[in-house]
């Protein structure tokens, strides 16, 4: 497992060998990563959705890595093409819907836009909430902790200050005091053994 220091949090990385953007995206403050020229992802060759979505996906790893670093839009943008492909009532649509709309809160967060943060939380604590039941460990070992606590963790956002420390302008803040994931794969397939 490859960990970086941010803040006072060691947070891990899936996939070390992947480049951060080099930017995090804040609507209306930097260039549009895909539309716009000076866009950090404009005419960079898209990262292929898979056929069927699945929590081992180097998508899903990818997303975790930049939740877990403070690109929330970018983090948006990897888990929305799983979403996309996942079945119609597959509880695993319902987590990447779940995961998107918490990125969403994080933009907001970072925007300082605190009711559009605290809606978006609140949306995805709900879905996440609707995966309790859910006996396959395989969720809970994904995120590194159970749908349910997630849950919790998004339902938090409404108590969270609405200042945040000033940043340079690009510079990734996470602004959530949770990692999500467990680190590689191979960690997470070594734990799931013992759950």
């Amino acid at each position: 497992m490859y960990l970086m220091a941010i803040g006072s949090m060691l947070r891990p990385r899936c996939l070390p060998e992947r480049r951060f953007p080099s930017y995090a995206y804040l609507p209306g403050k930097q260039p549009h990563p895909v539309r716009d020229p000076a866009g950090h992802s404009y005419h960079s060759e898209a990262v292929p959705v898979p056929a069927k979505a699945s929590l081992e996906s180097d998508m899903f790893l990818w997303g975790l890595d930049l939740f877990n670093h403070g690109y929330y839009w970018e983090a948006h943008e990897a888990w929305e093409g799983l979403w996309q492909v996942a079945d119609r009532g597959d509880p695993l649509r319902m987590l990447f819907k779940g995961l998107i709309l918490l990125s969403a809160a994080g933009v907001k967060i970072r925007e300082g836009k605190h009711a559009a943060a605290v809606r978006h939380a609140g949306r995805a604590a709900g879905l996440l909430h609707l995966l309790m039941d859910t006996t396959d460990q395989t969720f809970a070992r994904a995120l590194g902790m159970l749908p349910a606590a997630l849950a919790e963790q998004a339902r938090a956002v409404a108590g969270m200050p609405a200042n945040l420390q000033a940043t340079a302008l690009g510079q990734p803040q996470p602004v959530f005091d949770f990692i999500l994931g467990q680190g590689s794969t191979d960690d997470l397939s070594e734990r799931a053994s013992t759950w």
